[in-house]
């Protein structure tokens, strides 16, 4: 057989082992490259689990927190109020302090009530829950807010605790108080019980409000 002839036939063995070598090529890339994205894969559903739990623990923890945060503040502790000046008793957690600032000798009556300890209250510093009695009738109290209704600041409702009835008014009562008052009839005086803050409007509808109690 002639060179020409040789040079113009295919020799298979070669083509089979240029495909081989291209194919072993291929599935090495192939692998390689799975092999990447497996374990990329394998790093983001693990930092996913690891945050689901992490999450999942937060959760718990501070699920448990909340619930023996108001385990604590059982049996509750009452405050009663002077009786010439209707003898007002409400109920409060015992996590709480109470402090008397005016005691009803002068015609008036005021208790501040806070979680631990009571902020000063010579410094105007805002506590959780006031109660008193106002030496003022209960419809000039209801007056004292019209202006806040009227601009929308305050929305006004009826309340009853008991046999008592009487108005609240919630929402924003100055730039320091955002809460909820609720105002009684007593005699010639007003008793109001209010929450100053709204991170304990919990306990105020839960605890204190619907203990009040008092001599019309």
């Amino acid at each position: 057989m002639s060179s020409q002839d040789q040079r113009g036939n295919t020799n298979p063995l070669l083509i089979s082992s240029i495909f081989l070598g291209v194919l072993t090529v291929g599935l090495l890339v192939f692998g390689i490259w799975a092999f990447i994205n497996y374990m990329d894969q394998k790093n983001n559903v693990d930092a996913k689990i690891s945050d689901a739990v992490a999450t999942a623990k937060k959760q718990q923890t501070d699920t448990d927190e909340a619930a023996f945060a108001e385990r604590e503040k059982q049996p509750t502790r009452q405050l009663i109020g002077p009786v010439d000046l209707g003898k007002v008793t409400v109920s409060y957690p015992k996590t709480w302090s109470v402090y008397v600032d005016k005691d009803g000798t002068t015609g008036a009556y005021a208790a501040y009530m806070h979680p631990g300890s009571v902020q000063s209250v010579s410094q105007k510093i805002t506590n959780a829950v006031l109660v008193s009695v106002d030496d003022k009738k209960y419809e000039d109290s209801l007056k004292s807010y019209d202006s806040q209704v009227a601009k929308g600041d305050l929305r006004a409702s009826a309340v009853k605790v008991g046999d008592l009835q009487g108005t609240r008014l919630d929402g924003t009562f100055s730039k320091d108080i955002q809460g909820a008052v609720a105002l009684f009839k007593l005699r010639d005086k007003t008793v109001k019980i209010a929450v100053q803050l709204n991170d304990y409007m919990g306990d105020f509808n839960n605890i204190i409000l619907p203990s009040l109690k008092f001599n019309p």
